[in-house]
């Protein structure tokens, strides 16, 4: 009779092993250490750079004035729910309209195709066109058509032109997830009987969205920051509000408040955007 193998639970390493598994720990500690010492060293030298400057006094009253920022405080933060209210509004916007061209650009039936051309045009006019033209466009240019029942409020027709900005970038991002899905994707659902928009709603969206959530999580923060924007067409947003307040107290220090506002909200989206393209990383690694 063979002996049996050994049960998996009654491995162990070896000494060679442990050994190299000890010095591979000992030499990322090292480079951890290394890496933390040279960051402090730089920034250290910067900030002494920046506090030892003869301008320094003078920058550190216009911009980081402790009064000015508790003034200007409750101003900004009115001005940044209005910079919210317009990204939770056209985020889902965006991705849904974006959704729709990315489809209608790889449509292959004959009768989309006007709308395919349209949607060819569309995108690459929105992404060559500065998002700042598009919103004194469609701010300044609706109202002045004077076309019963459209909206003339600068809040919508600002969330508006940065839908119509954005749909145009998410769309390609959509557009090249749906083109990283192998053919034979389509061919096994085609070969269970699902028609071409099962496969496409079922099986390929599906499948593209998830390739490019970290490329779409960076449109999201790119449109959460050019909210600000909205500030050129008369829309009292944070913006507004911190230049409104420099232009009276004659000091930038609320222009800071209204930059720690955003970062807020770009910090904790980019570090979520991080997370996930490195779970995805892990995940294609694991599948070869």
């Amino acid at each position: 009779m063979t002996e049996s193998a050994p049960a998996a639970e009654d491995w162990s390493p070896s000494p060679h092993q442990l050994v190299r598994a000890g010095a591979r720990r000992r030499l990322d500690r090292r480079r951890r250490l290394m890496s933390t010492v040279v960051t402090l060293v730089v920034l250290g030298a910067v900030v002494a750079g920046v506090l030892v400057s003869p301008g320094w006094p003078r920058v550190r009253d216009y911009f980081l004035s402790w009064h000015q920022a508790r003034g200007s405080f409750h101003s900004i933060t009115v001005g940044f729910w209005v910079n919210i209210r317009i990204f939770l509004i056209a985020e889902p916007s965006v991705l849904i309209l974006g959704a729709a061209v990315a489809v209608v650009r790889q449509s292959k039936t004959p009768w989309l195709a006007p709308l395919r051309l349209l949607a060819v045009v569309y995108a690459d006019l929105l992404r060559g066109v500065p998002s700042l033209l598009v919103l004194a466009v469609v701010a300044v240019g609706v109202p002045a058509l004077q076309l019963e029942g459209v909206p003339s409020s600068p809040f919508w027709l600002a969330t508006v032109a940065l839908v119509l900005c954005y749909t145009a970038y998410v769309s390609e991002v959509l557009r090249a997830g749906i083109l990283a899905i192998h053919p034979t994707q389509r061919a096994s659902a085609d070969a269970l009987g699902l028609s071409s928009g099962q496969t496409l709603f079922h099986v390929v969206l599906p499948q593209a969205v998830r390739r490019v959530v970290p490329p779409l999580m960076n449109d999201l923060v790119s449109l959460q920051k050019d909210t600000s924007l909205v500030s050129t067409v008369g829309v009292w947003d944070a913006m507004n509000a911190a230049n409104d307040w420099q232009s009276y107290q004659f000091n930038g220090t609320s222009l800071v408040v209204a930059s720690l506002y955003f970062l807020v909200i770009a910090v904790p989206l980019t570090r979520l955007t991080d997370w996930l393209l490195m779970r995805q990383i892990r995940r294609e690694q694991g599948a070869l």
